[in-house]
């Protein structure tokens, strides 16, 4: 930008000079003459200037919206552990005193007092009458929800639900007559175009940094029914649950998670779209929980060989590598080496689009799926099966699977496979993979078992649980 400055610049001091000395420089003679050049000069069509690209000013967007965004702080009673903890274990993973006792690294722990563990992140106001959204992640579990206003009010925040699959909570504070966002349209972002974020990153409130889309529809490991917004907008931990917003100033997107191998800022950053967010925050507000459709699927990307193989024209859609006995699809018909080529006219580039897709039908409905076989495409009308609200949503005081454990489980020859643990479970050390082989010394043959044993315990119940070739008993409180 500098360099083209300057050469206009000096473009326009050369023109100057010899306009000034031009009179001295030729003879009176070819006064004329010169009068008559420099006039057709000036007639004749002139090229366009070049646009000059500025760097845009977000001073309006902030000014505009940081009322609306609030701190949230999340506090958690935590169970002390010895002091001399196993190295390089968690003090609160249940295998370490495991480990500590009977592999000879320290004394039996003391019973010492609950100590005070506090998480923090950002949030931002939706409705006036003091409801915020943020991630599921900052207010999981806690003891303690506080919501902390620019103006420096702090409410205490009551969890209205959380949803897992999207990680999005809706917070409520008793408040009225608050400034709110404008929610926008994420379908309409383009790759790099500038964005905003507004958070409390390591606890600076009210920080903003910038970036531009780096990619849309991205789909993550743990994130399979959410289409993340890619950004390289400077996030860390503290802005988890804090707005993306556009040049218009609307809220495109809830800044979720980052890629790091350090733990903070590394250009990659993930934020859940605004729209699924709107979804979930409906669903959870009225129902407590969030309903997702289900086909009984296992689902991969098509590569370049295998669309050949397929006599598609190009990679696209989504290859059915296996299709669940009794379930949705295979009572329509879909068939494993189906390629899923749209579903109720959504047409798919990848397939990853497939399950955000079929989780948006309400369960119960049919949806039209057009699919790839034998060389031709064919519309089959699948009915939607719900996914199990264990698998998904859950609010507070409303969890089912061991409603009160707060577990997604997967049956497997071992026993039951944690898929996912949050609430008592998560809080006692429970981790996705761990397997559950019994409960309060009983050994379970499924999660039925364990539905039934924990709704009829009261306060502690002891499962046993498998992690690798060590097995050890874990209690978790009911609460």
């Amino acid at each position: 930008m500098k360099a083209k400055l300057a050469f206009v610049g000096l473009g326009a001091a050369a023109l100057i000079a010899g306009y000034w000395a031009g009179p001295a420089s030729f003879p009176l003679s070819h006064a004329a003459e010169r009068v008559t050049q420099v006039a057709q000069a000036q007639r004749a069509p002139q090229a366009a200037p070049a646009a000059v690209q500025t760097l845009p000013d977000f001073t309006t967007i902030v000014e505009g919206n940081k009322a609306a965004v609030v701190n949230i702080t999340s506090t958690l009673k935590a169970k002390s552990s010895d002091e001399d903890a196993a190295e390089g274990m968690d003090e609160d993973d249940p295998f370490y005193d495991f480990f500590r006792r009977f592999q000879g690294q320290g004394r039996i722990p003391q019973q010492q007092e609950p100590r005070i563990r506090q998480g923090m992140g950002s949030g931002f106001i939706v409705e006036s009458n003091g409801v915020v959204l943020t991630n599921a992640h900052v207010v999981e579990g806690a003891d303690e929800v506080r919501v902390r206003l620019s103006d420096r009010r702090e409410f205490k925040g009551k969890v209205l639900g959380v949803d897992h699959q999207s990680d999005i909570a809706v917070v409520k504070i008793d408040a009225t007559g608050l400034p709110v966002v404008k929610l926008g349209d994420p379908a309409q972002l383009r790759v790099g175009e500038w964005v905003l974020a507004i958070g409390s990153p390591f606890g600076f409130e009210n920080s903003a940094t910038v970036g531009i889309v780096s990619a849309t529809s991205r789909s993550l490991p743990d994130g399979t029914y959410v289409p993340f917004i890619q950004t390289d907008a400077a996030v860390n931990p503290g802005n988890s649950g804090g707005p993306l917003f556009n040049m218009r100033g609307e809220v495109i997107g809830i800044n979720s998670q980052i890629y790091s191998r350090s733990g903070g800022y590394q250009g990659i950053a993930f934020a859940i779209p605004i729209n699924v967010a709107a979804q979930v925050k409906e669903q959870l507000v009225k129902y407590g929980k969030v309903e997702r459709g289900r086909i009984g699927v296992a689902i991969q990307e098509v590569s370049q060989s295998l669309a050949e193989s397929f006599g598609l024209d190009k990679p696209r859609g989504a290859l059915v590598a296996s299709v669940e006995p009794g379930g949705p699809a295979e009572k329509a018909g879909i068939q494993p080496g189906d390629v899923v080529l749209a579903v109720n006219g959504k047409a798919l580039d990848r397939s990853a689009e497939l399950p955000p897709l079929v989780a948006a039908v309400k369960p119960g409905s049919k949806a039209s799926f057009d699919v790839w076989r034998d060389g031709a495409k064919r519309t089959l009308a699948v009915t939607v099966g719900e996914l199990k609200p264990d698998q998904v949503a859950r609010a507070p005081e409303q969890r089912e699977d061991g409603g009160k454990l707060g577990l997604a489980l997967r049956q497997s020859d071992e026993g039951l496979v944690v898929e996912k643990a949050s609430g008592p479970a998560a809080r006692a050390g429970i981790r996705t993979g761990d397997v559950v082989v019994a409960v309060n010394g009983k050994r379970l043959k499924n999660a039925e078992e364990l539905r039934t044993a924990t709704a009829k315990a009261k306060g502690t119940v002891a499962l046993l649980v498998k992690r690798g070739e060590q097995s050890i008993f874990v209690p978790i409180e009911l609460g």
